[in-house]
């Protein structure tokens, strides 16, 4: 098995056939073994996964790799540590592609991070995927199966949290050809590619989790906090400079409204056109003394302005504005303050894209405002819908795209059965949670074994778009849109 393995790198080039001996012996060092293995069979070459989980499982027989799912992650990515190319060659190749087209040097960079099982591209096509029509359009579906559902108070936590390890995150650059250790992943196969942006270092790579297609991640090359400031807007239409065929966007600022890893300021981004990029403009405006970029509210659950314009810098002078004006703003008959007890609550989630000749920058208005009636955040996912929701809504769900828990695939199966059977739904703790929930649906449908799975698909949908309502800070109801052209007024 060792020998197809080699095989499989010469036929992916990860390799040269040159390589083919220095590598097996790197495999054995791995395995724990002394040689003795034959020629790779003739027969048709098993899948990449199929073949790692062989030698992983002979690793755990014999002792040499633990039995748990963090101990085999971290052996079978030793495992491909043999095959992955130096971080030399990664780059010589991504900068010789890129003198051709940007397109052309990210397609290679993306199928490499596969080829290398750096994206684990067997778990992720186990996500379960589908689309809901709703009032603001078609959203998104998934329940990511890759990564455990997070409690956004430990995420706000961890803000603050004294770390000393190496390296000190998952996204610090210390991460490339790091073999991992309990609790934290091995990353021997992962490569990472340095970029000027805006006049600074920065490295981009791609998402293991790959929620969507071709998702990236631009770092800092230091280990500091999220911010968002007037370079983050520069940043941002830098890169969409660089790379025309992506966006690029940053979660927020503040805990419960941020998302993602706040320690370590990074952006996402990729080829995908998101629900929100199709969201239709309800009214325009223009600011005084910026004439030459439009300005429009979304219609859309959140509150998003969008700007455009062919002057990017334009576009990023106004975007300051907006964000100067809008960390100050309060407006108390909107349930909005600008800072309570000393701590500052307004903050943006921008993304930026090229419309052809065009900048785009879309300006999401968060709030992390807390009350005594919603604890975990007035502008986030009320607690009726924790059951489907509870984590915070950051950049990607601000898109329109649901990345909802592992946990849910086994529980709604669970309500499916009972919803056409007319069991007791508080019963089984798989289904308690949703008990509430799924009686009302009771009133809604008439539910067989042949509608259910799809009825109770599209109601997760709509529970997911009043979840983005919830997180939007002007709500699109009268009062809500006339509290938002008092915003876009006062700039």
């Amino acid at each position: 098995m060792l020998r197809q393995l080699v095989s499989y790198g010469v036929r992916q080039g990860l390799i040269e056939e040159a390589d083919a001996i220095w590598a097996y012996n790197g495999l054995l060092s791995v395995m724990g073994l002394e040689g003795g293995e034959g020629p790779a069979p003739a027969e048709p070459p098993l899948p990449l996964e199929e073949m790692l989980d062989i030698l992983t499982a002979d690793a755990v027989k014999r002792g040499v790799c633990g039995d748990d799912i963090d101990s085999r992650d971290r052996f079978d990515t030793a495992l491909m540590g043999v095959l992955t190319p130096r971080p030399a060659a990664v780059r010589e190749t991504f900068a010789r592609l890129y003198g051709e087209s940007p397109k052309a040097a990210t397609d290679w960079f993306y199928a490499f991070s596969g080829d290398t099982n750096y994206i684990r591209r067997r778990r992720v096509a186990k996500d379960v995927r589908w689309t809901v029509e709703t009032d603001y359009g078609t959203l998104d579906m998934s329940i990511n199966l890759s990564k455990p559902e997070k409690d956004p108070k430990a995420m706000a936590a961890l803000r603050h949290a004294k770390n000393t390890a190496y390296p000190l995150c998952a996204l610090c650059v210390e991460n490339e050809g790091y073999a991992g250790r309990p609790g934290h992943p091995a990353r021997q196969n992962h490569r990472i590619i340095p970029l000027t942006v805006a006049g600074e270092r920065w490295y981009f790579q791609y998402s293991p989790y790959v929620y969507f297609n071709e998702h990236c991640i631009l770092l800092s090359d230091a280990h500091r906090p999220m911010t968002i400031t007037p370079t983050t807007f520069r940043r941002l239409l830098d890169f969409v400079t660089q790379f025309p065929h992506y966006f690029m966007g940053s979660n927020s600022d503040l805990p419960i409204v941020g998302g993602s890893i706040q320690t370590h300021d990074h952006f996402q981004g990729g080829c995908y056109v998101f629900p929100m990029e199709r969201a239709a403009e309800e009214r325009t405006f223009t600011v005084p003394g910026f004439e030459g970029v439009t300005a429009a509210v979304l219609r859309w659950p959140l509150s998003v302005l969008r700007l455009r314009g062919a002057d990017r810098e334009a576009v990023a002078r106004l975007a300051d504005h907006i964000l100067a004006a809008w960390r100050g703003y309060s407006d108390p008959s909107a349930e909005i303050l600008a800072q309570s007890e000393g701590e500052p609550h307004n903050t943006i989630t921008p993304i930026a894209r090229r419309r052809g000749t065009d900048y785009e920058l879309d300006l999401t208005l968060r709030n992390n405002r807390t009350t005594a009636e919603h604890p975990p955040g007035l502008f986030h996912p009320h607690e009726e819908i924790h059951h489907i929701k509870r984590e915070t809504i950051g950049l990607i769900e601000v898109m329109g795209l649901a990345i909802l828990p592992p946990r849910l695939k086994e529980e709604l199966r669970a309500v499916e059965e009972l919803l056409v059977s007319g069991g007791d739904l508080t019963a089984s703790p798989l289904t308690a949670p949703h008990a509430l929930w799924a009686e009302d649906l009771r009133q809604k449908h008439v539910f067989t074994a042949e509608n259910v799975h799809q009825l109770l698909l599209s109601e997760v949908g709509r529970t997911f778009a009043a979840g983005l309502e919830h997180a939007g800070v002007f709500k699109c109801t009268d009062e809500g849109r006339a509290a938002f052209r008092r915003f876009t007024d006062s700039l």
